[in-house]
């Protein structure tokens, strides 16, 4: 039996300065993506023309870029990627993600035992500090996790796939949250679990992003985490131990954001202190 086709989805919102680097890394694949979407969503900067440079230099990369005007938001947007992905299993993945070089690989492994229906992968935070550590310590966690949720393993949406037509048998199902009140991901998981279709946690599937988020206010941390218990609360789901997530990114939060903003005063201060060319 022949591997899986893969298709990759990358929703992107004014990320001219992340998507080259995304792009690329889809590209750079041991087996090759059938096509990589990016779903431009009323980008005001240079998105659009980084992704159309991007398909000139790589034209057999088979990049494609598809504009989705019509709503403001992640659901929207992503859903208008998987309508177009033609592939077996569309992979779905953030635009400041970096997925590892054997993903695509990995993926169409993971997609040969046909009880899976959707994966989410582990992740490496690049922009983090003891980067091996962080890895496997969020690698275990989201293997117990995966044990811990039963029916509702959930997806994590900077590095996942499913099935196309696991997508198809959805799409009509899920919300379109357009108060953007809930995890997109976890919605999607939850209509796929009650559908009858598998999660899966698959460590290989490996891609890099950027803990950007921690760099939020307490306001806004706290309202991106609690959409765990809305999107739950909006199924009537009521098990304390799928807010597991919650408690975890709540407790981290305090000591990582702080690091980072002590490693962006440091990095601030040797480029001030930089000499200009010339100077002695």
């Amino acid at each position: 039996m022949s591997a899986p086709t893969v298709s990759i989805v990358i929703p992107a919102y004014n990320e001219e300065d992340t998507i080259r680097h995304c792009l690329m890394a889809c590209i750079d694949q041991t087996s090759p993506a059938l096509e990589i979407i990016v779903v431009n969503n009323k980008s005001t900067d240079g998105t659009a023309a980084a992704v159309e440079a991007m398909q000139a230099a790589f034209p057999e990369a088979s990049i494609r870029l598809i504009e989705q005007n019509d709503v403001q938001g992640i659901t929207a947007t992503r859903n208008a990627g998987f309508n177009a992905a033609v592939g077996d299993v569309i992979g779905r993945i953030d635009s400041d993600s970096a997925i590892m070089p054997d993903w695509v690989e990995q993926v169409q492994a993971a997609f040969a035992d046909g009880t899976i229906d959707a994966a989410s992968g582990s992740v490496d935070y690049y922009d983090m500090p003891m980067r091996a550590f962080g890895h496997k310590a969020d690698d275990a966690y989201r293997k117990i996790q995966a044990k811990l949720a039963g029916d509702y393993v959930f997806l994590f949406g900077s590095n996942m796939a499913l099935r196309r037509d696991a997508w198809l048998a959805v799409r009509d199902e899920v919300h379109d949250d357009r108060e953007d009140l809930m995890h997109e991901d976890l919605d999607l998981a939850i209509h796929l679990a009650l559908a009858g279709k598998r999660i899966a946690y698959v460590s290989a599937m490996e891609a890099g992003m950027s803990a950007r988020r921690l760099d939020s206010s307490p306001k806004d941390y706290l309202f991106y985490v609690e959409r765990f218990k809305r999107t739950y609360e909006k199924h009537g789901i009521h098990d304390v131990r799928l807010l597991a997530p919650m408690v975890v990114l709540l407790g981290v939060y305090p000591a990582l954001h702080a690091e980072r903003a002590i490693s962006g005063r440091r990095g601030a201060a040797r480029t001030e202190h930089q000499p200009i060319q010339g100077e002695s």
